[in-house]
């Protein structure tokens, strides 16, 4: 029984002992003053997805083998290091230290798109702040322009879209917000709607969000209509049968379609009996 006991206790205990050990061992590793083991010991921290480890080792020696023959190999897997522990800024900011260091290096390539696809997995939801979603676009950019041809280009130009149509999104969700205000203190906030819909559309007129925009430009000048003075009336239910006929030219069979109709007939109905 009481060897059992034992047994068990050893057991429940086993991890532990082996992870402090481990952790110990890894510790003087990294107070030790040489430099190859560590190089070594980093690969196969590396090899073995232990990113953490890998990642503290070839920042700790990325200095010593600057200007060597490692110091390239180096940097581009500490990079890797820090995209595999999910740490997307900091691997960002490395392949760009690695692209600057060696333009023309063996992982050039792949570390160009590696900033832009660490910065798309640093993207935030669409409400949050879109530095992130900025930085992805220049760097797909940048890297289309540079690698047309290369193995990475389908997926960047996919990337590249997705990044496009999530600032769009934060857009449209910007125009909604002035839209749902309406006359809010006396401030035409539909007007505003109007604006920032339409600049968006300005800069991305191939998004995936083109009718919602269109159709929210469509319900804005609509709803300013309906609430302006009566001498204001005639000329904004003109703009809304205009504006009908914009979206209708486009998508006439399109989700909004209904809704869209009901605004022209009742802007047509205004214009005939005033």
């Amino acid at each position: 029984m009481k060897i059992r006991m034992k047994l068990k206790w050893l057991y429940l205990l086993l991890p532990a002992i082996i992870f402090f050990g481990s952790c110990s061992q890894f510790q003087k590793l990294l107070k030790s003053s040489d430099n190859d083991l560590k190089l070594s010991e980093a690969k196969r921290y590396y090899a073995e997805k232990k990113y953490s480890q890998s990642a503290t080792l070839f920042d700790d020696i990325s200095s010593y083998y600057k200007g060597t023959d490692h110091g390239e190999e180096v940097l581009y897997l500490l990079a890797k290091s820090y995209a595999g522990q999910n740490d997307f800024y900091s691997a960002s900011e490395t392949f760009k230290t690695y692209v600057k260091q060696y333009p023309r290096g063996q992982y050039a390539e792949e570390s160009y798109y590696m900033i832009g696809y660490s910065a798309y997995l640093d993207s935030p939801d669409a409400r949050l702040d879109q530095s992130s979603t900025e930085a992805a676009i220049t760097a797909f950019t940048n890297f289309l322009e540079s690698y047309p041809k290369s193995e990475f280009a389908s997926k960047a130009r996919q990337y590249l879209a997705e990044m496009k149509d999530k600032l769009a999104y934060k857009a449209y969700l910007n125009a909604k917000t002035y839209y749902n205000l309406g006359m809010y203190l006396g401030r035409n906030c539909y007007l505003s709607a109007v604006i920032v819909a339409e600049n968006a559309l300005k800069v991305n007129s191939e998004t995936k969000y083109r009718e919602d925009f269109m159709e929210l430009i469509l319900e804005s000048k609509y709803a300013e209509a309906r609430e302006s003075v009566e001498a204001r009336k005639a000329d904004r239910y003109r703009e809304v049968i205009d504006e009908y006929y914009t979206y209708n030219n486009e998508f006439p069979t399109g989700k909004y379609a209904k809704q869209a109709l009901t605004m022209f007939k009742e802007a047509q109905n205004y214009i005939k009996n005033r």
